[in-house]
């Protein structure tokens, strides 16, 4: 597909879809439909919950890894590594449909997190510096939501015709497979495309609050969030199975996805109109009452509130947070990306460990919910109390 014979608008939103679709399928089939498929795995007997726990965390540690890996990547790389990773994904699916030893499922959603953050980092790069196409980034993002949803529904489809988890990810192999097809060709777009495309920015930059002291507590926040949601979006199906009676919480979990789609646009308008201390603060505070909801009932609409309410935050943490991590680059004589990555994937590694021991001791899933919304309540309170920043 050429989109050199199309309008500029028109050219500048099939791109940003090309980004979204790689997106989609590196993280929303690649990282997130594991969640999914769980139960159904746990079911069969093909991991006990412990080595899902193992599953889990070697899967955030591979995307810690793949993100310091990209560290130094140029966007001249970007379009091969756009279609390496996501190929590399594909691969991590199709091999999760027949293996059946708990060791080789582990190392797969370990490779599987190290080829998430290349989809994310490389996107990026491809559509934002070597495309020149700023104003793509939203919809770009919201291809981890739309990934999530669009994931969960192949998943309860074959969970409806009573598939085996193997045969389930044979089917997202396939669907993702036929999205790429879809876009590969406009990867190899030429970078000066959108040259005759200009949107102005109307974004406004504070100038206030430059200090070390607010990359530290910037870099304490975006750790504890990286905990404080993953525990969410690793076991909302798990913890709710039995609980919604003639509702597969599969689907619940493709509103969690379909809820982070509009999140980076809305968030992204919260920032422009009521500053970055507020809208941070904000998001931290409704992110922490969706984690927490479920803990007081499994009703349908206690969990459907959380979904919506976590699903609709956890992106527009990183929309809010990403853009302030740059502002304050170079206040500190590290890379403040890098470190926020890094502390972002701990959070997210060690959130699946915490969660396995606390249910080995209360059978339980309340308490890590609750430990994650305490993090992500401490998390808004040092933004909130954070007198260095006007707005």
């Amino acid at each position: 597909m050429s989109v050199l014979r199309y309008r500029p608008e028109t050219k500048a939103f099939l791109l940003s879809v090309a980004a979204c679709v790689v997106l989609i399928i590196g993280m929303g089939y690649g990282r997130f439909a594991f969640t999914g498929i769980l139960p159904v795995m746990l079911h069969e007997h093909l991991l006990s919950l412990t080595e899902a726990n193992l599953a889990a965390s070697a899967n955030y540690a591979g995307y810690l890894a793949g993100a310091l890996m990209l560290a130094k990547a140029r966007p001249a790389d970007a379009r091969n590594l756009c279609a390496g990773s996501v190929l590399a994904s594909l691969a991590c699916l199709v091999a999760l449909a027949w293996l059946q030893f708990p060791p080789g499922i582990i190392l797969v959603r370990g490779l599987a997190g190290i080829f998430s953050a290349i989809s994310l980092v490389s996107a990026s790069l491809w559509l934002l510096q070597h495309m020149k196409h700023a104003h793509g980034a939203p919809l770009m993002y919201a291809g981890v939501g739309l990934g999530i949803f669009i994931s969960a529904e192949c998943i309860a489809l074959g969970k409806s015709m009573a598939l085996s988890s193997q045969a389930i990810w044979s089917v997202c192999a396939v669907s993702a497979g036929l999205l790429y097809a879809i876009i590969f060709r406009l990867l190899n777009s030429p970078p000066d495309t959108l040259i005759d495309y200009h949107k102005p920015d109307h974004s406004t930059v504070s100038t206030e609050g430059r200090t070390r002291s607010a990359a530290m507590k910037l870099l304490a926040v975006y750790g504890l969030a990286g905990f404080g949601y993953i525990i969410t979006a690793t076991y909302l199906p798990l913890f709710l199975t039995g609980s919604l009676a003639g509702i597969d919480p599969v689907h619940v979990w493709a509103i969690f996805g379909l809820a982070a789609v509009p999140s980076c646009f809305v968030w992204h308008r919260i920032v422009l109109s009521y500053g970055y201390r507020r809208s941070l603060m904000l998001n931290l505070f409704i992110q922490s009452a969706g984690v927490l909801l479920p803990v007081f009932s499994h009703g349908l609409i206690f969990c459907l509130a959380s979904a919506l309410l976590v699903g609709f935050t956890f992106m527009g943490t990183v929309t809010i947070a990403m853009p302030r991590a740059k502002y304050l680059a170079d206040v500190v004589n590290f890379n403040m990306i890098a470190a926020m990555t890094a502390l972002y994937g701990i959070g997210q590694i060690a959130g699946p460990l915490i969660a396995g021991e606390l249910y080995a001791v209360t059978r339980s899933f309340n308490p890590s919910l609750i430990t994650a919304a305490i993090s992500l309540l401490v998390a808004g309170f040092i933004v909130a109390f954070d007198v260095g920043q006007s707005r």
